[in-house]
């Protein structure tokens, strides 16, 4: 039977949701709401009018409206109870009652049921006193650098300091009201260090499929520089973690909470999100929960889910996951780069005109909008911090993630950033142990560089002058001097103090004209000489998209 499906949600998690569940052949309609410039299509579409803030109206809504089921998005309104109320009022929803989303909606009773219920986790105390925070900061046997908002912040409620002192601060601004009333309790865990990644998992309440791991980057600027944001990119499937712990995880991490939730009354259904930290000699640590699937992490599990979204959100509401088989396209790595706004996490301008959008999609790859609207011209124009993610999908990561870096770039809009290094991790750990850098790793194509010679040789030996034996293509060449006419030439040499312009590139980390930049420069210092040049040796390498 062909159903309308109602997803609550404005951002780039609920288009690619919304997109996924518009290819079952068992939906009919997927509304968004509010939604956002982009969700629109053959079987999509925004609708603001939907009273999603009166939940007692959205059930009416959605009994006049024939609505299959309700999907979710965010954490805000199944932490307020929306689910509960859907369900009292027979309307079918995806996402976890108000009692289990506790597990998001509070980190003081998230800690708690993880340490009840044997879950690995960071050292950790509560706290609704700044003095107290403080002395427990200074006095800790551990470093207590990491200071968490215990309420819903926007996943702006975390502070990962570098010292005491700057430890403190955070505290004290938390419950001062940094946050709002998320910050009136406060959570003061461990710093660990290791491999940050994320685990997800679809559940009935009882039977759970963990999605593809998949790592988020949190800061805001290239090298885990900057505050910490909602999620900057992320790429799917991680491949950080040895093969032989993932069952492990599996179980001691989305089994126990689960089961946990299931023993304590609050049965847990949707997707149910795992931080966790992978440390070099104590394992992992569980970090957060989240009672939702994550963002940008949705943005790259999605594509590469092969199964019928809404089958497997049907078998979670009825209880059936068991039944279903959910699988993944395991042979590519998907890589999603968001483009955020100029200020993003602070404060920023709206009301720029995005273009670039068709010119990506034209190629294949997809872009999931988030702080999108349309202009009273019908422009598309930038409404939030993170506007839009860019996803390419390839059989090899290093192509996922540099297409993916490159592809963010054509994304244009006044103030328009993004990061270029998501997914270097990953590439970096491939890498690794292979016997030397290749080539073609670098982007370079020597196939594309012999058939650029090939093209070039008939323009260059019309230049050649008297006294030169070599031929373009060979690495070096004999010039005589005496056919020319010298007999007793003096040689121009130019050299130039490049340092600078490495240590720039290297800071900027911008490198695409650094090869240039150096040969124009001693080029230019020999010139100043005013000599008669007699030859030119070039090495072109060309990429591999020529």
């Amino acid at each position: 039977m062909m159903s309308q499906i109602l997803v609550i949600g404005s951002g780039a998690r609920e288009h690619a949701v919304a997109w996924k569940l518009s290819q079952s052949p068992k939906s009919d309609k997927i509304i968004v709401a509010p939604g956002n410039g982009g969700c629109h299509g053959e079987k999509i579409a925004s609708d603001s009018s939907v009273p999603i803030k009166d939940f007692t109206k959205l059930s009416e809504w959605c009994t006049n409206n024939d609505i299959s089921f309700v999907f979710v998005g965010p954490e805000q309104p199944l932490a307020d109870g929306l689910a509960d109320v859907l369900t009292s009022n027979g309307v079918r929803v995806f996402g976890p009652s108000k009692a289990a989303a506790e597990i998001e909606a509070s980190k003081a009773f998230a800690k708690d049921f993880m340490k009840r219920h044997g879950i690995p986790t960071a050292k950790y105390e509560v706290f609704t006193d700044a003095e107290a925070a403080c002395q427990h900061i200074m006095s800790a046997p551990y470093p207590a650098y990491v200071i968490k908002a215990s309420g819903l912040a926007a996943g702006k409620g975390v502070s990962v300091c570098s010292s005491k002192d700057q430890a403190c601060k955070a505290a004290r601004d938390t419950l001062s009201g940094a946050h709002g009333d998320a910050g009136n309790t406060l959570v003061i865990e461990e710093l660990l260090e290791g491999i940050e990644i994320s685990v997800l998992a679809f559940t009935d309440g009882t039977s759970y499929s963990v999605m593809p791991l998949s790592q988020d980057h949190k800061r805001a600027y290239d090298g885990d520089a900057g505050p910490n944001t909602g999620g900057m990119g992320a790429y799917a499937p991680c491949p950080l973690v040895d093969v032989s712990q993932l069952s492990h995880i599996a179980e001691n991490v989305i089994g126990k909470a689960v089961n946990g939730m299931r023993a304590d009354g609050k049965p847990y259904k949707g997707v149910l999100y795992a931080g966790i930290m992978v440390t070099p000699s104590d394992g992992y640590r569980v970090l957060e929960y989240n009672c939702r699937f994550g963002d940008p992490e949705t943005q790259v599990l999605l594509p590469l889910l092969q199964s019928d979204l809404v089958t497997i959100c049907d078998a979670c509401i009825d209880g059936k996951l068991s039944e279903c088989s959910v699988a993944y396209d395991m042979g590519r790595t998907a890589v999603g780069v968001v483009v955020a706004s100029g200020g993003y996490p602070g404060s920023i301008t709206k009301g720029h005109t995005i273009t670039g959008i068709k010119e990506v999609q034209a190629k294949g790859h997809l872009v999931f909008q988030a702080g999108t609207s349309k202009d009273p011209s019908g422009n598309l124009v930038t409404s939030g911090g993170r506007v839009l993610t860019v996803v390419v999908l390839s059989s090899d990561i290093g192509e996922s993630c540099r297409v993916a870096t490159t592809e963010a770039g054509v994304i244009e809009f006044k103030g328009a950033f993004h990061r270029r290094d998501v997914g270097k991790k990953a590439v970096d750990h491939t890498h690794t142990g292979k016997q030397g850098l290749l080539y073609s790793d670098s982007g370079v194509s020597i196939e594309s560089a012999d058939q650029l010679v090939r093209a070039i040789k008939p323009l260059a030996a019309a230049t050649q002058r008297p006294g030169y034996t070599a031929a373009i293509g060979g690495f070096g060449g004999l010039f005589d001097m005496k056919a020319v006419g010298y007999r007793d030439p003096l040689l121009v040499a130019g050299t130039d103090g490049v340092g600078t312009k490495l240590k720039i590139a290297l800071e900027a980390g911008f490198h695409d004209t650094i090869g240039q930049d150096l040969v124009v420069c001693a080029s230019t210092t020999s010139s100043l000489w005013g000599p008669n040049p007699y030859s030119s040796l070039i090495t072109t390498p060309a990429p591999d998209w020529m």
